[in-house]
C-alpha cells in the first residue's frame, strides 16, 4: 500500500469527490485525467451528495483477498443524484431487504488494516436511507 497515493485520493474515498465540467455541468465520478479533447481547466473538483439509488446489485459469497470481510455481503451499481454509477459494497441491510431502486447514502466504514505500518484503510460504502 502506497501511504502517499492512498493520501492523495483521500477525498475520493471519504467524500465522494468528483468533477464537475465548468461549462456543461457533466458530473463524473472519480475525478481523472482530461480526455484529449478537454483540458484540466475545463473540470473543477465537485463533492457529492452520496445519495442515490441501487442500479443493480449482486450478493458475493467469497471475500476479496486481503480484505476482513464476512460472506456473504452485497455490492452495488449505485446511480447518484447527481448521475454517475457508483459500485460499492452495501452495509447495514439484509439480502432480503434490496431492491433495484432503493435509496441509499454513502457511509465510511473500515475496509482493513495494512499490519505493520498500521494503515487502517477506510473507504466508501452504501446503506439504506433511514427515513
Amino acid at each position: 500500500m502506497d501511504l502517499a497515493k492512498r493520501w492523495r485520493r483521500k477525498p475520493a474515498y471519504y467524500r465522494l469527490e468528483g468533477e464537475r465540467n465548468r461549462s456543461t455541468g457533466a458530473v463524473r465520478f472519480p475525478a481523472r485525467l482530461p480526455l484529449p479533447t478537454t483540458t484540466a481547466h475545463d473540470w473543477e473538483p465537485y463533492v457529492l451528495s452520496g445519495k442515490g439509488e441501487i442500479y443493480s446489485f449482486a450478493v458475493l459469497r467469497n471475500a476479496a483477498t486481503g480484505f476482513e470481510m464476512q460472506t456473504p455481503y452485497p455490492v452495488a451499481l449505485v446511480r447518484l443524484d447527481e448521475g454517475p454509477l457508483v459500485e460499492a459494497q452495501l452495509t447495514d441491510c439484509s439480502e432480503e431487504e434490496l431492491a433495484i431502486g432503493m435509496r441509499v447514502e454513502m457511509v465510511t466504514r473500515r475496509m482493513k488494516d495494512t499490519g505493520a505500518d498500521g494503515l487502517l484503510v477506510y473507504a466508501y460504502k452504501f446503506r439504506p436511507v433511514v427515513e
